[in-house]
């Protein structure tokens, strides 16, 4: 005890030491591996070898320009769509749910006792030509006779959108159900009215779980491939279906790595501009409300 009282300023840094240790060997040396390996030149059958070839960076970005735009745009999109469903769903859960509120969150998270390529290939199945959807939607005149929904841009973002839906719900819902109701019951007792009791107290309240939402959601479709791979064509092949293809058949390793820094680079520089526009201020303020 003595011992523990006279060290007692290393405490957290010996709580945070595994964390930190997991950190290290699980991101940080793959992170160095995978820089090493995009400096290196060659091919799987006479070797690679590290030359500082910097030109796989500028392969990365002039070849496959328009795979990094389509999937920052697909990832945006099914954010957006994502927050557009996921916002009333928890806002009708945090504060009309009642008793049945469990059950509703398992509902929002029941897709994950499936794995992620089933729900895909259900997704396959409903969007066929042959499919509910389209048959609805062609006999309402949405869609032509030969309209279809399967191998378009609408079915992938609909799939990243489904398949990511609970990791915009769920911090959405966290956040919303810690909002103490008599702060707006207060300010419609100061004759606000519901519109913009919610504009003022509700929404800046909950903006800590609309920006966890948003990069929970955002960060991992952008590096998707699955969707793009099973819903679209060639044409809505995402940067993550370039990754997968040198890694796995190509065996272009270098090129590989240097395109997932790159999409890395590409994310971060996203969410900076994201947090920089909502105001890393503004979610601390809602937070400590």
């Amino acid at each position: 005890m003595n011992l523990l009282h006279r060290h007692r300023g290393l405490i957290p840094y010996l709580l945070l030491a595994p964390g930190l240790a997991w950190l290290a060997f699980f991101f940080l040396v793959p992170m160095y591996y995978l820089g090493y390996t995009s400096l290196q030149e060659g091919d799987l059958f006479s070797g690679y070898t590290f030359a500082w070839a910097w030109g796989n960076y500028s392969d990365a970005f002039t070849l496959y320009r328009g795979h990094f735009i389509r999937s920052l745009q697909y990832a945006g999109l099914a954010t957006i769509i994502a927050f557009l469903i996921s916002y009333p769903l928890a806002y009708w859960i945090a504060f009309r749910g009642g008793r049945w509120k469990n059950l509703l969150l398992l509902l929002i998270i029941a897709p994950f006792f499936v794995t992620y390529l089933i729900r895909t290939l259900a997704w396959k199945s409903i969007l066929s030509d042959q499919g509910f959807v389209v048959d609805v939607l062609q006999t309402l005149n949405v869609l032509g006779e030969d309209g279809r929904l399967l191998a378009t841009t609408t079915a992938v973002v609909a799939g990243i959108t489904y398949n990511f839906l609970p990791f915009m719900a769920l911090p959405l819902y966290v956040s919303l159900e810690q909002i103490d109701h008599r702060l707006i019951e207060a300010a419609q007792d100061l004759y606000a009215s519901r519109v913009k009791a919610f504009l003022r107290v509700t929404l800046p309240l909950s903006l800590p779980g609309i920006f966890a939402g948003t990069l929970l959601t955002f960060i991992p479709a952008a590096g998707d491939f699955i969707n793009a791979e099973l819903l679209g064509t060639p044409k809505q092949q995402m940067i993550g279906n370039v990754i997968q293809s040198r890694f796995k058949e190509i065996a272009d390793y270098p090129q590989a790595a240097a395109l997932s820094f790159t999409l890395l680079a590409a994310i971060l520089v996203a969410v900076l501009l994201y947090a920089r526009a909502v105001g890393s201020e503004r979610v601390t303020e809602g937070t400590a409300g």
